[in-house]
């Protein structure tokens, strides 16, 4: 496994410096050497290494869902609050409700197997949103209406009301989930008892770190650590139906130390940029090298239509969640373009559902589309949403001057 994990970071730290030089995102790269070393090709990576796979991703997702949290400011929050709640589920409801409509006309789904496809699809990415908000965030680019903070906060709980719902359906689909009315209301109180926690915990690691002081990498290694358990105590819950959304406390605990201490909380989010170097490459090169090619190939320009018409979905969500806003139309069309890219939340959980069908005995064949339809999402909006970012954020956020 220590080997797997050397050739990975190596290979990748090279392969995503090529796709930098040339204009393209590093994340492309890292996915192409996992499928390249993965079992359905070349089957150089140790079997342990993928069995770690799942712990692996979730400690990725942790951290950049730290990051955000560590950039959210109050005050930014407060000029586009309406707005961050609605993007944070009109868009992602309607694109995974279009997927789910349209999936058995495009793809070999039922309805169920076509929600669960719709709901890992309809996130959008903190790993390629959050950096860039942060980048704009720090030329003070379009801070005057806080248009990049509202992205990067409504992006964060776009995705944990996205694997909410994922992880309800998957629970019909394997016979785990039974009750659907405590489920469907158990998504709102999940998201409150996680801000509840994570303000708690925040309030609590602040006052430690204040009294101790220690260096701003034990801070880092500390907050990781209790999010990790914050995840796992989500596990324990959900098992005696007890709504709670850890990731939603990752990025409140963030949050609250960001507002009390803004100096600690650079230092802690200057640490997690540099270990999502590390994080990413395992992140990505896992989940490609999970992708069984002949799957992918088969599914070929219908999963790309279903994946364009999730996106039309999204884009008029987007518009919706800012009707009567102070946005203008070209910061509008920044905020539609900046909801494409999809990669974190398809790589996290875009191999579930293979998993769960394997686990209960259930046929594997829809598990592999729905992996393969994840992997092709994020091939395809990746590089077209950082692109898109990058071009049009520079085009329409004005620079704020004092």
């Amino acid at each position: 496994m220590a080997f797997s994990i050397a050739e990975m970071i190596l290979l990748g730290l090279m392969i995503d410096w090529v796709f930098r030089k040339l204009r393209m995102p590093g994340l492309l790269g890292m996915l192409f050497l996992g499928v390249l070393f993965g079992p359905y090709v070349l089957g150089l990576l140790d079997p342990s290494f993928m069995q770690s796979s799942d712990d692996l991703r979730m400690i990725a997702l942790i951290v950049i869902l730290l990051r955000a949290g560590f950039e959210l400011s109050l005050k930014a929050l407060k000029k586009v609050g309406l707005q961050a709640l609605l993007m944070s589920f009109v868009p992602g409801i309607l694109e995974g409700a279009t997927i789910t409509w349209l999936g058995p006309y495009f793809l070999p789904l039922t309805r169920l197997e076509s929600a669960i496809l719709g709901f890992v699809i309809a996130a959008v990415s903190p790993a390629v949103v959050v950096p860039m908000m942060i980048q704009f965030i720090k030329k003070r680019m379009g801070e005057k209406k806080g248009i990049p903070t509202m992205i990067m906060a409504a992006a964060s709980l776009d995705d944990v009301v996205a694997i909410v719902i994922f992880s309800v359906l998957l629970g019909f689909y394997t016979g785990s989930t039974s009750n659907i009315a405590l489920k469907v209301a158990g998504i709102p109180l999940s998201i409150l008892a996680g801000i509840a926690v994570g303000l708690l915990l925040g309030f609590i690691l602040l006052k430690m770190f204040e009294k101790f002081n220690p260096r701003a990498t034990k801070r880092t290694m500390i907050v990781i650590g209790v999010s990790i358990v914050l995840v796992q105590l989500q596990k324990v819950l959900s098992n005696i139906n007890i709504p709670f959304a850890a990731l939603v406390s990752v990025m409140a605990m963030g949050f609250l130390i960001l507002e009390k201490h803004e100096k600690m909380a650079h230092e802690i989010s200057s640490k997690l940029g540099k270990f999502w170097v590390f994080a990413s490459i395992m992140l990505f090169t896992l989940v490609g090298a999970k992708v069984n090619i002949s799957v992918a190939w088969d599914s070929g320009l219908a999963g790309l239509g279903l994946i364009v018409c999730g996106l039309i979905a999204r884009s008029a969500g987007v518009l919706l969640s800012l009707y009567r806003s102070p946005l203008t139309i070209s910061e509008r069309l920044f905020s539609v373009v900046s909801y494409w890219p999809k990669a974190t939340v398809q790589a996290a959980m875009g191999a579930v559902p293979l998993m769960a069908m394997k686990e209960h005995g259930l046929p594997t064949a829809p598990g592999e589309t729905i992996l393969a339809i994840a992997v092709m999402s994020i091939l395809f909006t990746a590089p077209l949403g950082a692109v898109a970012i990058k071009l049009v954020g520079e085009r329409v956020l004005k620079v704020e001057t004092d």
